[in-house]
């Protein structure tokens, strides 16, 4: 069946560096686009960043904007988002989204927490 599954969250200290990645399976990865969403305690689900089905066109929250890198290896069907600089209104749980049909498909999500 068509599933997504994120890893690479963890606890980090403001400043530091996370990879997180996507494994997609069950779907023709390459045709689709994908993004990274992320929820924090009380908030709504946002849009991080997003990719093109080829990888030719990135998409950024102003909030991200310089310090997160998304990517996506098509002969690995994953999609990774490097976060850099890391600030404390980073925590959240982020997930990843395949944009096939009108809902999309979401992955179970990976916490991320920084704090000193």
């Amino acid at each position: 069946q068509v599933q997504l599954v994120e890893s690479g969250g963890g606890l980090v200290q403001p400043g530091g560096s996370l990879r997180l990645s996507c494994v997609a399976s069950g779907f023709t990865f390459r045709r689709y686009a994908m993004s990274w969403y992320r929820q924090a305690p009380g908030k709504e689900r946002e849009l991080v960043a997003d990719i093109t089905s080829v990888g030719g066109s990135t998409n950024y929250a102003d909030s991200v904007k310089g310090r997160f890198t998304i990517s996506r290896d098509n002969a690995k069907n994953t999609v990774y988002l490097q976060m850099n600089s890391l600030k404390v209104e980073d925590t959240a749980v982020y997930y990843c989204r395949a944009a096939i049909g009108v809902r999309g498909v979401w992955g179970q999500g990976t916490q991320v927490t920084v704090s000193s």
